[in-house]
């Protein structure tokens, strides 16, 4: 590929999507655009750059986004955010949402639904306590095919396998043919699922109690990252919590969070004010590189899709 035509393609995935492609990464601009290029009769790459260049057609570089975003994602993804809002955060809402009986959840980077879904099925099993609670969770993700994927709640048995217990399985899916599961109409209208750019003015959204935007930053740079959790700061309520991914932090790169202690994962607001509940934050704390924060520090290190990977 010509320099000049990777640097048409990496400009335009990080102008739309913020994930950083490095020259290394020449060879997935590649094998990921060459469907591109044959989906609008185009022989070559070349082809491809010269007509971006000419027609910038918005489905086009829509395509052309997408296709650099590679979505993984399974269900229960890492164990422990999940177990953290189960025995950790569920409690806290009940008790300061007592009054209204209702919270909200965005699960920011949604892919085809997974995590989403997991929180529902969370809810789910929680009922007992949550009897006559509204709860809203929205996911988004950049790309509409995945977000058609999660609207429609289907999984091949291997996607099922990933992180699904069986007995999960068996209450929240049904069976359709030999290899596929599709999630039951109860659970899938708990999920509200749209298209949304995390680097894209997302206020209309409104204010969400909790939000998950994991494994995500790890693909943008530094600014875009700061950016990113600045405007996400906007919709959290003041008592809220963030989960980001566990190679990801706050830590030098944005003020507007602090990490909790002993609580990997899980940040709120730096001006959050003490509700009694949930662990404190230890003062000035400081994140070893790649460690859990000890007593007197606190950690994290979290991506624009439930897992938009490149």
């Amino acid at each position: 590929m010509k320099p000049e035509d990777f640097e048409l393609f990496s400009t335009l995935v990080k102008q739309r999507s913020g994930l950083v492609l490095s020259k290394d990464k020449s060879y997935l601009l590649e094998s990921r655009l060459t469907p591109v290029a044959r989906k609008y009769n185009l022989k070559t790459l070349e082809d491809l750059a010269q007509s971006v260049r000419t027609k910038r057609e918005e489905q086009m570089l829509r395509d052309i986004t997408e296709a650099m975003t590679t979505n993984e994602s399974f269900f229960f993804r890492d164990t422990k955010p999940f177990d953290q809002f189960k025995k950790v955060l569920l409690p806290e809402l009940l008790r300061t949402r007592a009054p209204k009986k209702q919270f909200r959840i965005w699960s920011s980077a949604a892919s085809s639904g997974q995590e989403a879904y997991s929180l529902a099925m969370i809810c789910s099993e929680e009922m007992a306590k949550l009897q006559g609670w509204k709860i809203d969770i929205h996911g988004t993700d950049l790309s509409s095919e995945m977000v058609e994927r999660a609207k429609g709640g289907i999984y091949s048995q291997f996607e099922v396998q990933r992180g699904l217990p069986i007995t999960l399985l068996m209450k929240y899916f049904s069976q359709i043919g030999t290899d596929k599961w599709q999630i039951k109409d109860n659970l899938r209208q708990m999920v509200q699922y749209r298209e949304g750019n995390l680097l894209v003015d997302f206020g209309p959204i409104g204010v969400f109690d909790v939000i998950y935007c994991r494994n995500v930053l790890i693909y943008f740079d530094q600014p875009t990252k700061t950016r990113v959790l600045d405007a996400i700061s906007h919709v959290l309520a003041p008592d809220g919590v963030l989960f980001l991914g566990g190679a990801e932090t706050v830590l030098g790169i944005s003020d507007k969070f602090k990490p909790l202690e002993n609580e990997r994962g899980m940040y709120v607001l730096s001006n959050r004010p003490d509700t009694g509940m949930l662990p404190k934050v230890a003062p000035g704390s400081v994140a070893p590189p790649g460690g859990f924060v000890s007593s007197t520090a606190s950690t994290t290190a979290g991506a624009m899709s439930s897992s938009a990977h490149v």
